[in-house]
């Protein structure tokens, strides 16, 4: 049966470096996407021409460096993710090509099958972040089930983790015991009116 091999992770951006090669609209969406996750991510963007949004974004993130040339391959040393932006897909190739020969994880945009990683769709109610694959197959499957669940997470996501945390803190014994008594808290929380509505 076909299915998504996809491992999921969630990246700590702000100790990781970040190069993305395009200065366009993928460029945008894709710098866009990492600062609306990670705020305080260390990231290099270089491109030829890059865009005036891409400039105002750049602005309100310190952590952001911004290079108008042309791609070199000193651009990838130090880098532990790369993003290709461009609408170049030779240029991609060469840079994956030696970005792969410096093991970095390279994502190129729209061409799943030069990518090591796929940027998913993401709902984040406070510290519940959930991410959605269709391991390439779909972005706009993806998008509205992003949709969906951004309609059905209630506002009061983040509090009910932090009272779970609360409680979690208070439960004395071994690991086996606490997962018992969260599992006994929570067993019920689907069947309430709530939870249904």
């Amino acid at each position: 049966m076909d299915r998504n091999n996809l491992f999921p992770v969630f990246l700590k951006l702000e100790s990781l470096e970040t190069l993305i090669v395009g200065g366009g609209h993928v460029g945008i969406e894709k710098l866009t996407a990492i600062l609306k996750n990670s705020p305080t991510a260390r990231v290099t963007l270089v491109a030829r021409t890059i865009s005036d949004p891409i400039h105002a974004l750049a602005q309100m993130h310190p952590a952001v460096k911004l290079h108008e040339r042309n791609f070199k391959l000193w651009d990838l040393w130090g880098k532990d993710l790369v993003m290709l932006a461009t609408d170049n897909r030779g240029l991609h190739q060469t840079i994956r090509k030696f970005a792969r020969s410096k093991r970095l994880l390279v994502n190129v945009a729209d061409t799943p099958d030069l990518c090591d990683f796929y940027l998913g769709s993401v709902v984040t109610r406070g510290h519940l972040k959930i991410g959605i694959s269709t391991n390439g197959k779909s972005p706009t499957i993806s998008k509205r089930m992003r949709e969906y669940l951004e309609e059905s997470l209630p506002d009061e996501t983040n509090d009910l983790l932090e009272n779970m945390q609360k409680i979690r803190s208070k439960i004395k014994g071994d690991f086996n015991h606490k997962v018992k008594v969260l599992n006994n808290i929570t067993s019920s929380w689907l069947d309430t009116p709530a939870a249904r509505s």
